[in-house]
């Protein structure tokens, strides 16, 4: 196996060093500290499926907009580490992400960045790499773009829903199987790449519980696909990014939120039931379920500017009790992933504080849905 030497490292050394130097600095000058964006990609292509791509063109007028609007592009590294010392995060900072490292995030992305010399973080799936499999980056490429600031991170082997047991399986096999394809991806990270960061993007954007308190056992920090910023009360296990692809991206979109900032809150509540009687303790519900969540939020008189939607189904009904937000749909949601966003301007003109509530719907039996 080959393994990058600490030479051809520098380059990314001295990204990270300066990404870490540049948060401290700002903080030190007392700017803004509210919160962090991280952007999420897959495919940077105009020949793959519509629904996980932006063109390169499209990608290139983001890249243009963050550095005409004198955005901080820090590694992700940098964010974590803020997040871990309880530091807080300067305003209009973001770090870049891929998830499965696809042969266009090495062909049309990484020549955008690279000439800017921005990091970014590829979280690769190890298996399509070791098989040779078409579309995918090689390791060779993949090394390449951590000399000049890539960090390489772990997506698991396979790029399975975590989460799901197979039939017959039981929670201790389920366990041995998950770990075994964490592991074996950070053991296959740092055999090519010298790499070892313990950051991992859940597949699909889905976890449970089970998922969360599995990987914090073996010492990660995870990403998921719900949208927003990173605050102070982001969950370390499951933190936020803002995805593009298919219809979402267009420059006005993009532009709103990579400026959004964290809704301040105190903490989250769920609940099954709009009496708020019935606590629910996952995000995981059947078919036919309308979950209420509720938002304590640090801010007298935040809670009635606060509009939230549901996947499907736009604009749902809220409630106000003081300090709490209270939203729950008018419909059952929908099987497979959806999410309840909540927004609210900030009194700055175009910027939002904004949060999102990710659920995982099976059918009424308690059946995972049938999708790729």
């Amino acid at each position: 196996m080959l393994v990058t030497k600490p030479v051809r490292r520098s380059l990314a050394l001295v990204a990270l060093v300066a990404g870490v130097l540049g948060l401290l600095l700002s903080l030190a000058a007392g700017s803004p500290a509210q919160a962090a964006v991280v952007l999420q990609y897959h495919h940077v292509s105009e020949s793959t499926p519509a629904s996980t791509s932006v063109t390169p063109k499209r990608f290139r007028s983001h890249m243009d907009y963050l550095e005409s609007h004198d955005f901080d592009v820090v590694p992700l590294e940098a964010l974590v580490e803020a997040l871990r010392s309880g530091e807080p995060l300067p305003d209009r900072t973001v770090a870049i992400t891929f998830d499965d490292a696809y042969e266009s995030v090495y062909s049309a992305a990484y020549p955008m960045l690279k000439e800017r010399g921005w990091p970014f973080t590829v979280f690769v799936n190890t298996d399509p790499l070791d098989q040779g499999k078409g579309g995918f980056t090689s390791w060779d490429q993949l090394r390449e773009m951590a000399e000049h600031g890539a960090t390489i991170a772990n997506h698991s082997t396979k790029h399975n829903h975590l989460q799901r047991r197979k039939a017959g399986e039981s929670q201790g096999q389920w366990r041995e199987r998950i770990e075994s394809e964490v592991v074996d991806a950070e053991r296959r990270i740092k055999e090519e790449t010298g790499q070892n960061h313990k950051m991992l993007a859940y597949p699909y954007g889905e976890y449970n519980n089970e998922v969360k308190d599995l990987l914090a056992s073996l010492g990660y920090v995870a990403f998921g696909q719900q949208s927003g910023p990173i605050g102070d009360h982001s969950d370390l296990r499951a933190l936020p990014r803002f995805p593009f692809g298919g219809p979402y991206g267009e420059i006005e979109e993009f532009a709103t939120k990579a400026q959004t900032r964290a809704m301040p809150i105190e903490s989250v509540e769920l609940y099954a039931d709009s009496e708020l009687e019935q606590p629910l303790d996952e995000v995981v519900v059947a078919a036919g379920a309308r979950p209420v969540l509720v938002l304590n939020l640090e801010q007298d008189n935040l809670a009635g500017r606060i509009n939230c939607f549901a996947g499907g189904q736009g604009a749902i009904e809220t409630r106000v009790e003081g300090r709490q937000l209270i939203t729950q749909p008018g419909k059952p949601l929908t099987p497979g992933r959806t999410r309840y966003n909540c927004t609210a301007g900030t009194g700055e003109s175009g910027r939002f504080y904004w949060f999102s509530q990710q659920w995982l719907v099976t059918d009424k039996d308690g059946r995972w849905v049938h999708e790729n």
